[in-house]
């Protein structure tokens, strides 16, 4: 048997065995060592092969697309540096519990550390960011290596999804001559299960009827209790987490990756102003919680997160499926590893339901009067973030999905985007916190959930802007607002801003960029925003076009900076004069 049958038999085993496990999609980077895996996988018919030259883009398409689906998608490379472009959003897929299958090609053994091209060491690259790692064995056409091949195929696609989700990563070293027998008429039959190898059912982690008994009667002991959602994606666990809340009458304070935020679903508990009252030292004394259930990853806000380490005395409970330690505040008392939906749903016939307190009363008026006071940001009439996000659920179209930037728009979104009744999905890159790759993992997301709107800093699209040959490549639609303040925007808010000498060299990096000219190479449109008026029709306007659209808005940094300062303080100052007036 020649080595190409050899090598044909055993990469078409396992791209047969791919699709069996239901995956759909593979993003190829170009490579020579690839060459076998990646001739074999276009031909499959039920394979849709979406090919980026640029490995570390390729990889955060592939995130996107798997971030938005919920299922495995698999990114296949050639050896050497093309796999060390993977990391970063390997990292994320790790930290956002995202599934990806990681292929990539390599030296055979005998190539290894002796000086050939190409040739780095990639045996466990990628160290705890992945779930689980295989050297593969370099191909035969034995039936225990069919067997061989098509297991780990099996097991790579399962791991990848089963809680929490993540990265798997397979190495496989081949030997020349590279490239398959593609005119064989069987290529894709096996000789053994024609359906999958081996089926691999993954289960829910459940508690007992006598764990969830005990924790029932606790519950019911608290009387000033909250609910903390932060990112998760779960079907049913919105209207389970709803019926929870108001079976328990605590207020859910909801993140806006929890998707809580959007929906027809009962909006009376939901808190979604946290992130501005709870600067007010007033505000965060009437409200001090004796539990705090939390579900999900921590939540974007800061001010969140400190009210939550100032309430040591509360007992905090983490539910999470994924069996992780969603505690960087080290301050829970209680983590319970179950499905969050399946809690929810289950504690309900172990816990009495309660009538509503001054407690629940209280956060709901608190939150009412933040946002009404937070509507004084329409009133701006020069070019604003915050107005922006303040604007979305009005301009929206139904079923639309936002992703986010990190650093400012993602807490822009936190602070004025509220509870609405369109179905808008939020999505956003929150496991890293990073800014690289967001383009790409938008782009991928695109190709799930349309219509789609990134909504980025000009830095993040800057990091990114070869991410934009995907949309050329593929024709995808996705309509970009670029908000450009000249540099990086955050750091005003944060301490550094208060040592000018050197601030814009070290932190505010203006670029002084002109995005239009990149923009045009990979045949998008462009707008440059003047004013609200020409917001509002060339948002409009994007909305028919199909394609890559990019909105370009200016701000300046310190306005913008005073604006959010003045805004949060006019807040606090009503806040405070409400609750004094309440103690009165």
């Amino acid at each position: 048997m020649s080595n190409q049958e050899a090598l044909t038999s055993y990469i078409a085993a396992f791209v047969s065995e791919l699709v069996h496990t239901g995956i759909r999609d593979v993003v190829v980077s170009p490579g020579s060592r690839s060459t076998p895996m990646a001739m074999v996988m276009a031909e499959h018919p039920d394979l849709r092969v979406h090919i980026n030259v640029d490995e570390r883009s390729a990889a955060f398409f592939g995130l996107g697309m798997a971030k938005a689906s919920g299922q495995p998608v698999a990114i296949l490379c050639t050896s050497g540096t093309a796999a060390a472009n993977y990391f970063p959003a390997i990292v994320e897929a790790h930290y956002s519990r995202v599934p990806l299958v990681v292929l990539t090609a390599d030296r055979p053994h005998e190539l290894r550390d002796v000086g050939a091209p190409q040739a780095i060491d990639q045996i466990h690259l990628y160290g705890h960011h992945v779930k689980w790692f295989v050297e593969m064995a370099l191909p035969e056409e034995t039936e225990e290596q069919q067997r061989y091949v098509r297991t780990v195929c099996a097991r790579a696609a399962t791991t990848a999804l089963a809680a929490p989700a993540g990265p798997v990563h397979l190495n496989f070293p081949f030997r020349e001559p590279l490239v398959p027998n593609l005119e064989r008429e069987d290529l894709f039959q096996v000789s053994e299960r024609e359906n999958g190898y081996v089926m691999i059912d993954r289960g829910i982690p459940t508690l007992a009827s006598q764990q969830l008994e005990r924790i029932g009667n606790h519950l019911s002991n608290y009387s000033r209790g909250i609910i903390v959602c932060g990112s998760i994606e779960q079907d049913g666990f919105i209207e389970a987490v709803t019926t929870l809340a108001n079976h328990l009458k605590f207020p859910i304070i909801a993140d806006p990756l929890s998707q809580l935020r959007s929906g027809t679903h009962d909006g009376t508990n939901i808190i979604d102003t946290y992130d501005t009252f709870l600067r007010n030292e007033d505000a965060k004394d009437a409200l001090k919680p004796d539990v705090i259930i939390r579900f999900g990853a921590m939540p974007v806000s800061k001010a969140l997160t400190i009210f939550l380490k100032e309430n040591k005395q509360a007992d905090q409970w983490v539910i999470d499926s994924g069996s992780g330690w969603r505690d960087p505040s080290l301050l829970s008392s209680l983590m319970l590893y179950c499905g969050e939906k399946e809690f929810c749903q289950s504690i309900l016939e172990y816990v009495e339901k309660k009538s509503e307190d001054d407690y629940l009363i209280k956060w709901r008026e608190l939150n009412s009067f933040t946002k009404t006071c937070l509507k004084k940001i329409r009133d701006v009439n020069q070019l604003s973030e915050g107005k922006l996000f303040h604007m979305l659920p009005d301009i929206l179209p139904e079923g639309a999905t936002v992703f986010v930037g990190n650093s400012m728009p993602i807490r822009d979104l936190d602070t004025f985007f509220h509870f609405n009744h369109n179905s808008i999905k939020i999505m956003a890159n929150r496991g890293a916190n990073g800014i690289d790759g967001t383009i790409s993992t938008a782009l991928g997301a695109s190709t799930v959930l349309q219509p789609l709107y990134l909504i980025v800093g000009d830095l993040t699209f800057f990091h990114d802007l070869n991410g934009l040959m995907a949309a050329k490549l593929y024709d995808l639609n996705i309509k970009i607002i670029v908000i450009n303040n000249n540099g990086g925007g955050i750091f005003s808010f944060l301490p550094q801003a208060g040592y000018p000498k050197n601030f814009e060299k070290l932190f505010g990096t203006p670029l002084d960029l002109q995005f239009e000219h990149a923009i045009k190479m990979y045949n998008g449109s462009y707008d440059l925003i003047t004013d609200w008026e020409h917001f509002t029709s060339s948002f409009q306007q994007n909305m028919e076009n199909v394609g890559l659209s990019v909105m370009e808005i200016t701000t300046i940094r310190d306005i913008n900076l005073k604006e959010h300062r003045d805004l949060w303080n006019y807040v606090s100052q009503e806040i405070s004069r409400l609750l004094k007036g309440d103690r009165a």
